[in-house]
């Protein structure tokens, strides 16, 4: 079985089956609308078989838990963020949702996840414009007064206040309670680090969530609209909807969140900005609908289930799809080396091994899903 013939036969197998499932292709949502964009804004980071509702986007820009060296200087550590693109700052928001996201999802009550990466690029549009002004993630704000010494101080794509991180000035309000996430301590290094910075921004979300909840009892989508409005003023009251603040910050946000998530732009190098024409139509009447009935909850976050023993899981992530047949491929074609347990998984005929039999019947598996 092991001939040329045989692999060339389990390559294509694996590449129609791909085609056939449309997960070659980067989904049609992502073109709609972009006419006027470039080919290259349009391409996507991350693999686009990836089942990112499940998986996430999987970190494309490999970025660790700080976006340079924690021994950089100030300058150095601004320069890279510098370089960054409209692109780069979107997935480096991502890396941190999908690290949390099982307390992002309880805490926002929203279990679409391309939803939340279309909220949080929605609040760094509205504070840094994505970097696309071409300053990347260094954007810094109020220190005029000196490193700290304003509670506005701010810095990054979100523009997180010194107020998220430990051992700020202490007569600032604390935001010590979401001990899910690790509070970094105030210095130079993490402030100005991008991932540090986003990190401790989406920190931030999650303490005025509770805020709204515990000191204000509100419900639904204005726990989340109280969590943005209260990461730009420290509050996370409602105060009516007369306010034109909420018009011209959290409904802002939602608006150009929602535009992002229609328009098919939430993985390239395309951004918009505060007030932007061209989102218009998405401030128009309760741009929250779109959020849907969400229920935010401050329920213990509990760790994610044992992933069931599924026939053809050969990659060992909790689901079936064409990403398994590409694993079974590159094994079949000596590209990768699998464990006992992926072998279980991916005998389909349960003859004790993995051959071209099993991707056939993989196959016919995801078609029959499909």
């Amino acid at each position: 079985m092991n001939n040329s013939k045989t692999i060339k036969k389990a390559l294509c197998l694996a590449v129609c089956a791909a085609f056939s499932f449309g997960a070659l292709s980067i989904p049609a949502s992502q073109f709609i609308g972009v006419s006027d964009v470039s080919a290259e804004e349009m391409v996507i980071a991350h693999d686009p078989s990836r089942d990112v509702q499940n998986e996430g986007v999987g970190n494309p820009f490999n970025y660790g838990e700080r976006n340079t060296p924690a021994d950089a200087s100030e300058e150095q550590i601004r320069a890279i963020n510098h370089k960054m693109t409209a692109q780069e700052v979107k997935y480096s928001l991502y890396k941190e949702i999908d690290e949390h996201w099982d307390l992002l999802r309880v805490r926002l009550g929203q279990d679409d996840r391309e939803m939340v990466y279309a909220l949080f690029i929605g609040l760094a549009t509205r504070e840094s414009t994505l970097g696309g002004n071409g300053d990347g993630s260094d954007i810094e704000t109020a220190q005029g007064e000196g490193f700290g010494v304003s509670s506005a101080h701010a810095y990054g794509p979100m523009q997180t206040a010194v107020t998220a991180f430990a051992d700020c000035n202490p007569t600032f309000m604390k935001e010590d309670d979401v001990p899910e996430m690790f509070q970094y301590t105030f210095n130079r290094s993490n402030f100005y680090d991008c991932i540090v910075s986003n990190h401790m921004g989406i920190r931030k979300i999650m303490h005025f969530i509770r805020s709204a909840v515990v000191d204000y009892d509100l419900k639904g989508y204005q726990i989340v609209r109280a969590a943005l409005k209260a990461f730009n003023t420290g509050w996370a009251n409602y105060t009516g909807e007369d306010d034109g603040y909420y018009k011209n910050y959290p409904d802002e946000i939602i608006a150009l969140a929602k535009w992002y998530y229609d328009n098919g732009h939430l993985y390239d190098n395309v951004f918009t900005w505060t007030n932007d024409p061209r989102v218009n139509s998405y401030r128009s009447g309760n741009a929250w609908d779109w959020w849907k009935d969400v229920t935010p909850s401050l329920d213990d976050i509990t760790e994610t289930p044992p992933q069931q023993d599924i026939k053809g899981d050969i990659d060992v992530n909790g689901v079936v799809n064409v990403k398994d047949a590409f694993t079974m491929i590159e094994f079949l074609t000596g590209k990768q080396e699998i464990t006992d347990e992926q072998c279980t998984k991916g005998d389909m005929n349960d003859d004790q091994k993995i051959s071209i039999t099993d991707l056939i019947l993989l196959k016919e598996a995801l078609l029959k899903e499909d």
